[in-house]
């Protein structure tokens, strides 16, 4: 199965990356914009929205939560996301900032969409480097790179 890679070298400590990809509050600043509802504790479920302040765009359930690793699945949204994986992978580096090893694992095949979704997710992940390393995030709409309407 295809998966999306990046990785990113981010001037700020794991815990500051974790907090940013493992909380509701986080994801709201460097992804979404927007709210984001539910719980997202380990085995349970949260929803992100984009245009739609209404109807959630995915949800996802917290299935890995550690210092090193936080891990998503898939549970609502484009068919072909659905059982994917979203996998953060934290590495702390010498200097005191982290490798991020970001990968969305498990699509079903390679297709035009998952080639958006690649380039949207290298933008929105440098909205977390930005906004780790400064305060400074671009969530949607400013960062979206390609558009499905």
């Amino acid at each position: 199965m295809p998966n999306i890679l990046h990785r990113f070298s981010i001037d700020a400590p794991p815990q500051r990356v974790r907090e940013l990809v493992a909380t509701k509050k986080g994801v709201e600043q460097w992804w979404t914009g927007r709210a984001v509802t539910g719980d997202e504790s380990v085995g349970n479920k949260f929803a992100v929205y984009f245009g739609d302040a209404e109807r959630p765009a995915a949800a996802f359930m917290m299935v890995e939560l550690t210092d090193e690793r936080v891990v998503w699945r898939c549970v609502e949204g484009p068919s072909d996301w659905l059982e994917t994986r979203i996998v953060y992978a934290l590495t702390p580096r010498a200097d005191g900032g982290t490798t991020l090893l970001f990968s969305h694992e498990g699509w079903a095949k390679e297709s035009e969409f998952m080639s958006g979704c690649s380039t949207n997710w290298a933008a929105y992940l440098t909205s977390l480097k930005s906004g780790a390393e400064t305060g400074g995030f671009n969530p949607y709409p400013g960062g979206e790179m390609s558009r499905w309407d």
